[in-house]
């Protein structure tokens, strides 16, 4: 987040770079760079002339950088982006003879999605080496994503309760994009100042507050027998919505940090917080789970979602329904 408000404070100040090569495996911030360099550099009379979209399984090298070689016309730049640049992977390293002397008067900018280039390869070595500003988009943990949202709502003057913020990501996984897209849905109904509640999400994006795979891990570690099989039906009902791979990951997780918490000598809420990394809203949830979950009943369980993550992918489970195997699953755990 502060590469990307230093790239931004540089661009308004005028310290434009002639290349802006943005890679790595989150396209949210690199779309978020590219569409503000894309609004912002040129004035609106100047882009008819001198802006250029362009897309990498559409182009060469060679086209990217005679378009880079080009003049302005009637402006003091031209800019050239170029969208899904990673699908010219295999000859990008024919960047680097344009680096050696980059067109001043042209911005051009690479969006390189989902990967990075090789840094011990003579293109990274040359973007380093130039006045070029060179951004790795880096993938959030599922952890981080909850931060993440609060901080995206905290700027636009909403805040989001720990439910809620939980449901997202565990509906929509640490996908940056698809989860921004659902908080403009939900900023677009809700007064600004609003704390977004589960209720809002449930009534906004269509995931149920009550029958989702956060309360289902909670009434597990609550040793909640009754609700944890009502959910279990919901999911049974609706297997399109539940897939039961995603339901068996979350809980190896949910499980693997139970374990964690078992080995931790301080289980002061600051500590366990520190160490799990979660919010402090859920840390009563590990204490409950602990009290009901040993250390080596923990320690079985993980060893039985690590059999069930197979069998829900079809491995000698001979054609079992996705239900039946959850049922299944629940037995073993409250066993």
């Amino acid at each position: 987040m502060d590469d990307i408000k230093q790239i931004v404070a540089d661009i308004k100040k005028g310290n434009i770079k002639p290349l802006y090569f943005l890679m790595g495996e989150e396209p949210y911030y690199i779309d978020a760079i590219s569409n503000y360099i894309e609004k912002n550099i040129l004035a609106e009379e100047e882009k008819g002339f001198n802006q250029m979209v362009l897309y990498g399984r559409d182009v060469t090298i060679e086209d990217i950088v005679g378009h880079a070689k080009r003049y302005p016309m009637m402006a003091e730049r031209q800019v050239v982006i170029v969208k899904e640049a990673q699908d010219l992977s295999r000859t990008i390293e024919q960047l680097t003879s344009y680096m050696s002397n980059p067109q001043p008067s042209t911005v051009l900018v690479m969006n390189y999605k989902y990967k990075k280039i090789d840094k011990r390869k003579a293109l990274y070595k040359a973007l380093k080496k130039n006045d070029v500003v060179v951004f790795e988009s880096k993938k959030l943990y599922e952890n981080q994503v909850s931060d993440w949202i609060r901080r995206v709502l905290s700027g636009k003057n909403y805040t989001i309760s720990p439910k809620a913020s939980q449901m997202l990501v565990e509906f929509l996984g640490t996908d940056l994009s698809k989860i921004n897209n659902e908080l403009e849905k939900l900023k677009i109904v809700l007064p600004e100042g609003t704390q977004i509640s589960a209720e809002h999400v449930e009534q906004h994006i269509g995931i149920s507050k009550d029958y989702n795979n956060f309360e289902l891990r909670k009434a597990i570690g609550a040793g909640d027998t009754l609700k944890a099989f009502k959910i279990v039906k919901y999911f049974a009902d609706n297997p399109k919505d539940n897939p039961i791979v995603l339901t068996v990951s979350l809980l190896f997780g949910f499980f693997s940090q139970l374990l964690h918490y078992h080995g931790l000598n301080d289980k002061n809420p600051r500590s366990v917080v520190s160490a799990l990394k979660i919010n402090p809203y859920f840390v009563n949830e590990y204490v409950a789970a602990a009290h009901n979950f040993p250390m080596r009943k923990v320690s079985q369980v993980i060893s039985t979602l690590r059999e069930f993550d197979v069998r829900s992918k079809g491995v000698n489970s001979n054609a079992v329904p996705q239900g039946d195997l959850l049922k299944e699953l629940l037995v073993r755990i409250f066993s």
